[in-house]
């Protein structure tokens, strides 16, 4: 991913004439991401293919679109785009036509039906989604609290947590609070279960609903905790690593899970936006 020089309202063409293949222009008068994001979870329904993606985000006049749509017009181009000004909208799909060059709107048909269901009128403000609102301020402090109460430290701390991860490790415990405190404004803390030490009291006082046990096919967790040792220069022959070790932590755990009452998530093969997500609706419930 590139990102425009919005002061030059160029693309840089050296950086594309490696590239072969399709590219994804999304361009965007705010940052951009929304529409990354959605060619991304577009690409990934495809088998691997030479399509890259190229971020033009900060648009900031009629001009700049004009000079970007010439600079695009030979090449092997698609624009998905997020503009949220009318103008700006207009004006790109004016020179898209001009150079038949394919294009997607991505947020212009839904603006203009939410218009017409609801009678009002959009604001038409480009960078709403990241204004340092309350949620904002919410989510950084939930990041905070993550980093605070990760992998098992300050068990005190509990009771302020709206969720609490636990599992043996290399379940994602980690990586899901963050995600859970990025995404979703969550306190989400951490504890590791250790096969032969007991859980810290402190997990028995809170809620079991506020509890969420990670499990995961012992075997997978094999595969994944070999090629951890190797990174960290452990032996082969650590327990670390061990399948008859891992076995009788996992089933640990479960015990311990089903002692807590808390509900649990198979994190198999499981991306950690899947599994925050399950998390996410669950504590809804």
């Amino acid at each position: 991913m590139t990102d425009l020089n919005t002061s030059q309202a160029s693309i840089n063409t050296k950086s594309l004439s490696h590239k072969s293949g399709l590219v994804i222009f999304t361009m965007s008068d705010s940052s951009g991401e929304t529409a990354e994001a959605v060619a991304r979870a577009c690409l990934v329904q495809f088998p691997p293919t030479a399509v890259s993606i190229y971020r033009l985000p900060q648009i900031r006049s009629s001009e700049q679109i004009i000079h970007i749509i010439e600079e695009l017009k030979d090449k092997n181009a698609l624009i998905a785009y997020t503009l949220v000004l009318p103008e700006f909208r207009k004006t790109l799909e004016e020179n898209v036509e001009k150079y038949k060059i394919p294009s997607v709107d991505l947020l212009g048909q839904l603006i203009n039906k939410l218009t017409d269901l609801t009678n009002l009128t959009p604001m038409a403000v480009p960078g709403r989604l990241h204004l340092m609102d309350e949620t904002y301020y919410r989510r950084i402090e939930a990041v905070d609290f993550a980093i605070r109460y990760d992998d098992g430290k300050n068990p005190d701390g509990l009771r302020q947590a709206d969720v609490v991860l636990i599992g043996v490790s290399r379940t994602s415990k980690t990586p899901n609070c963050m995600y859970l405190a990025q995404h979703y404004g969550l306190k989400a803390a951490n504890i590791p279960m250790v096969y032969g030490i007991e859980p810290p009291l402190a997990l028995y006082q809170i809620p079991p609903t506020r509890i969420i046990g990670l499990t995961i096919d012992p075997h997978l967790l094999q595969d994944i905790r070999s090629t951890r040792a190797q990174i960290m220069g452990l032996s082969s022959g650590t327990d670390y690593a061990d399948f008859d070790r891992i076995y009788q932590e996992v089933r640990y755990a479960k015990n311990i899970f089903r002692e807590l009452k808390c509900h649990t998530i198979d994190v198999s093969a499981k991306a950690i936006e899947e599994i925050s997500s399950e998390v996410y609706l669950h504590l809804g419930q």
